[in-house]
């Protein structure tokens, strides 16, 4: 049915619901998977004051720092899809929008699957604070799996 799927994952407790399922789903599919973290640009503001305060390449440190991150996140995720015998990618995209990062990704990479948490916030609370997961439901026609 899927063949390849992309779980989308911010490291945390919630998010990491979403990879256990995603990858507890790839496995009698045989699916691959793709982990995709998204990070957040450095922000111009504070690339400026980098600069002006001396600091050499600060834009690489941040890009460095950012892929360590990604690597203690996803060593846990490869430990058990190794287990599983599921293939996994992990990759990192930078952008300010998630939800376009991880539609793009999807679409780049074939994926016929986004698998993604979400609190289940409703009415001003979901206004207030942003859902990724439902801007990723609006804007994609790749079936999204969401997990709660």
């Amino acid at each position: 049915m899927y063949k390849h799927i992309l779980i989308a994952t911010d490291g945390s407790e919630l998010a990491n619901k979403g990879v256990e399922h995603g990858l507890a789903l790839a496995k009698p599919l045989g699916a691959k998977v793709t982990v995709l973290t998204v990070t957040e640009p450095l922000s111009t503001t504070a690339l400026q004051a980098a600069v002006q305060g001396g600091m050499d390449n600060p834009l690489g440190l941040y890009e460095h720092q950012m892929d360590e991150e990604v690597k203690k996140l996803s060593d846990p995720i490869m430990k058990k899809a190794a287990e599983l015998g599921v293939t996994v990618e992990v990759e990192r995209e930078t952008d300010e929008f998630p939800a376009e990062a991880i539609i793009r990704a999807a679409k780049r990479k074939g994926c016929d699957l986004i698998v993604m948490s979400s609190h289940g916030r409703r009415g001003v609370s979901k206004f207030l604070l942003g859902s990724q997961t439902s801007e990723v439901l609006v804007h994609t026609t790749i079936p999204v799996h969401v997990i709660r």
